[in-house]
């Protein structure tokens, strides 16, 4: 079934294109969510005249990422936590941890952003790629370290 994209999707396509997925899919989840629109003549005729905001639009955000994308590059964030016998840590450090730490620095970015497969678990440096937008990915460096115990 072929559909027309109201919002950029990751994997499947850049708002405004027109890609074919499986029915279900598309009646099930697209078109709830308002990310597309079936391909009719009327539909295809709306898209030609939205045209020029949508490039507009794909061109700002690009060049948001392009700058988020070049705040994030070579930044480091450290995060202390507790650690036990062996610099074993207490817990772990998640997505929204190197989220909420990059808010305390002036960056803004959803956790979700922070493509973290597993949480960390140990101590070191690490190297976690985030999603700065329109397919832009870059690496930070989050450095765990052992927290320090006061007297």
């Amino acid at each position: 079934m072929e559909v027309i994209l109201n919002k950029t999707i990751d994997n499947l396509g850049l708002e405004g294109e027109v890609v074919n997925v499986k029915p279900g899919y598309a009646r099930n989840y697209l078109f709830p969510q308002k990310m597309a629109m079936p391909k009719t003549r009327e539909n295809l005729a709306r898209l030609q005249q939205e045209q020029a905001s949508i490039q507009a639009r794909l061109e700002r955000e690009r060049k948001e990422a392009e700058s988020l994308s070049a705040r994030l590059s070579g930044i480091t964030v450290q995060i202390a936590r507790r650690v036990g016998e062996e610099d074993r840590l207490f817990g772990s450090v998640t997505s929204a941890d190197i989220a909420a730490k990059l808010g305390e620095i002036g960056i803004d970015i959803d956790r979700r952003a922070i493509i973290l497969n597993e949480p960390i678990k140990s101590i070191g440096e690490t190297m976690v790629p985030v999603k700065a937008g329109y397919q832009i990915t870059t690496e930070i460096t989050v450095q765990v370290v052992p927290e320090a115990v006061g007297d």
